[in-house]
């Protein structure tokens, strides 16, 4: 057979692909979408820990947030992914019974904290020292000072980076049928590799592809947008007219008059 009708009619298959996107949108975008925000949200949380634990003075606390960054950094996905959900799969039993899901975003959620507590360090060590020195100086403790001053503009700063991780996640939460999911758990990966398992053809698997295609590049332009409006500010009329919509005080009103 000619080779390019060999790969149309194994990976473009339309009536393959028109049988495998109902579950695809029904199951697999719903899991997936559970999947990587669950992680991404329950990531953040342990990741700006970390961070704050990398910068603190105490050894005690640094040291091992610099351990948890390197194992989970270097490990590769799939062997954490494996280790959490086979290794805690007997406590796993005991909380929530034989399901591996949760297992699946607590694993995706390790390995995000690891890159995501980097991300947030840089951005927090970005922030000026005299920022710092200032809040300080207005009666701050060190806490306060790093949680409503240093902290909220670390975290501003790095948004762009954090969509990316938004966007590896996605694409990671691939990996977690390792674990074995029932079928109503099912991503859009596994759901393109049993359709091509069953079927021969591999068009479901290239459906599964356009659908983190349709998810990820949006995600990116929404970085370039952000990354653009941190580094140019708000366009001048826009802020201008936000200017003129604030209320006066009420010496430059009585001025006026």
């Amino acid at each position: 057979m000619d080779p390019l009708s060999t790969l149309w009619e194994t990976f473009f298959d339309l009536d393959a692909m028109r049988e495998a996107l109902p579950e695809m949108l029904t199951v697999g975008l719903p899991n997936t979408l559970i999947l990587a925000v669950s992680a991404a949200l329950l990531g953040s949380v342990l990741g700006l820990l970390l961070a704050v634990a990398g910068i603190s003075r105490s050894r005690w606390l640094r040291w091992p947030a610099r351990v948890y960054t390197d194992v989970f950094r270097g490990l590769p996905a799939a062997a954490t992914i494996l280790l959490i959900g086979v290794g805690l799969a007997p406590l796993g039993m005991r909380v929530w019974g034989p399901d591996p899901y949760p297992l699946g975003i607590l694993a995706l959620s390790l390995i995000a904290a690891a890159y995501i507590g980097e991300i947030f360090r840089s951005g927090i060590q970005s922030v000026e020292a005299a920022q710092l020195e200032g809040a300080r100086a207005l009666g701050f403790s060190w806490s306060d000072a790093m949680r409503l001053v240093i902290i909220p503009q670390g975290v501003r700063r790095v948004l762009p980076a954090w969509v990316n991780q938004l966007i590896a996640l996605i694409k990671d939460s691939s990996l977690v049928y390792f674990l074995g999911l029932v079928a109503s758990q099912r991503e859009l990966f596994r759901i393109g590799q049993d359709y091509a398992a069953t079927t021969g053809n591999e068009s479901a698997l290239l459906l599964a592809g356009l659908f983190y295609l349709a998810l990820t590049v949006p995600l990116t332009h929404v970085v370039n947008g952000i990354d653009r409006r941190l580094r140019h500010g708000r366009p001048a009329t826009a802020a201008a007219d936000e200017d003129d919509d604030l209320p006066l005080p009420a010496t430059v009103q009585g001025d006026r008059r």
